[in-house]
């Protein structure tokens, strides 16, 4: 699948992986147990075993309550940051109370014997009516008021539910503890789903940026071929106004090979160094029925550099323009010379020649023409900074480097990447 493919079915909407979302949603609850657990200790309140198991329970009820929560609140996913702000503080709302809920039901049963113990901590002296309601007796010392109400006892006896509070109250303040405790993971929720959008915003740049140098490189890939079809029918026209048929044929039947192997490939993709010599080989081959006493062809490529990737078609431009400038306009043998090497880590192809073009002239051969142009070009798109191509006049001719990085098997669609 090309990365434009991969842009077009992408979900719009950024979303929070689950596992994160579960991961948030226990290490809250975890934290919750972990200092409820502590200041039990600390207090001293009893009933260690029981209050583990039911503070555990809890703990797993309010897991489970707060995914509820969340699959509220990732309905405002694709929602403006203030709707998805408000969704937060009015939604946790009932979930904290449904926590606080399940969180009396669970302490229900022990919640009197904790006010027992607390109390007798304190020195009070807690007992039943003859009605079976909770009572508890308080010294009123420094109490004068009081005690004078009392009589001669000394003490206040108060029910245990006005210390306590009424049911409501209690579930009024468990909630309110919790409702913050929710409004701090739901802020951490938000961050979470920015930083999903952030990556998912950096994956769509990514994917178009691919999508354009795709683009970029198959239309200088496809520059190539109709340059090389123009001489390709310059030069058959050539053999049949000069009525060599046989040479005519032989060069329809290479032409026709020729296309078929390089328009067989994907335009952007790299292809095996050897592959890339194999196809101008043939067209050598195609260009030595045009001039069978003057083109003489020579390859210096070492077997260990054969599988280095390389863009197809890449040579073409400077095979060519050997061929146009040196074995064109001469009436003598032109060797061209196709030669690899590696040299500080890199790849470095150059295509020379030993032709006559003249160096202290202002000769056009060293301008930068359509062929040179398209090398330089899809050697920036395909590999940035990476890669350059020198060419001028050398000793006994002239030459083009180009330098590569060294990409071998498919480690080249990662650096395309």
């Amino acid at each position: 699948m090309r990365p434009m493919d991969s842009a077009k079915t992408e979900d719009p909407v950024a979303r929070v992986p689950f596992s994160t979302v579960l991961a948030s949603i226990v290490g809250l609850w975890v934290c919750y147990f972990a200092l409820m657990t502590l200041r039990g200790e600390l207090v001293d309140l009893g009933f260690a075993s029981e209050a583990f198991w039911r503070r555990a329970l809890a703990s797993a009820l309010g897991i489970v309550i707060t995914i509820g929560l969340w699959s509220i609140l990732r309905l405002f996913d694709s929602r403006a940051l203030w709707l998805k702000i408000a969704a937060a503080l009015i939604v946790s709302l009932p979930v904290a109370v449904a926590i606080a809920q399940a969180n009396q039901m669970v302490f229900a049963s022990m919640e009197e014997r904790v006010f027992v113990r607390s109390a007798e901590q304190r020195g009070f002296t807690v007992r039943h009516s003859a009605t079976g309601d909770l009572l508890v007796d308080i010294p009123a010392m420094g109490m004068p008021d009081l005690a004078e109400e009392e009589g001669a006892s000394g003490l206040v006896t108060v029910e245990a539910a006005a210390l306590q509070g009424t049911y409501w109250q209690q579930l009024t303040e468990v909630a309110y503890g919790r409702y913050f405790m929710l409004l701090a993971w739901c802020a951490l929720y938000l961050a979470l789903l920015t930083g999903e959008k952030a990556r998912a915003a950096e994956r769509r740049e990514g994917a178009y940026r691919r999508a354009a140098k795709a683009a970029e490189l198959r239309s200088l890939r496809y520059q190539v071929n109709p340059h090389f079809l123009f001489n390709t029918l310059n030069s058959l026209s050539a053999l049949v106004l000069t009525d060599k048929k046989e040479q005519a044929e032989r060069m329809i039947q290479m032409i026709s090979r020729f296309y078929r192997r390089s328009l067989a490939d994907d335009p952007t993709s790299d292809v095996p160094l050897a592959e890339e010599i194999e196809l101008q080989k043939l067209y050598l081959d195609i260009e030595s029925l045009r001039f069978p006493m003057r083109l003489v062809a020579k390859y210096e490529v070492p077997h260990a550099l054969e599988d280095c990737l390389i863009p197809g078609m890449i040579l073409q431009p400077l095979i060519e323009n050997s061929v146009k400038h040196a074995v064109a306009p001469s009436s003598g043998q032109v060797t061209i010379t196709l030669s690899a090497r590696e040299e500080y880590d890199r790849l470095v192809i150059t295509v020379s020649d030993n032709g006559t073009s003249n160096a202290e002239r202002n000769d056009v051969r060293p301008g930068y023409g359509i062929g040179i142009n398209n090398v330089s070009d899809r050697l920036a798109a395909r590999f940035g900074d990476d890669a350059s191509i020198v060419s001028g006049h050398v000793p006994g001719g002239y030459a083009t480097h180009m330098r590569l990085p060294i990409v071998r098997g498919d480690r080249h669609r990662e650096a395309a990447e």
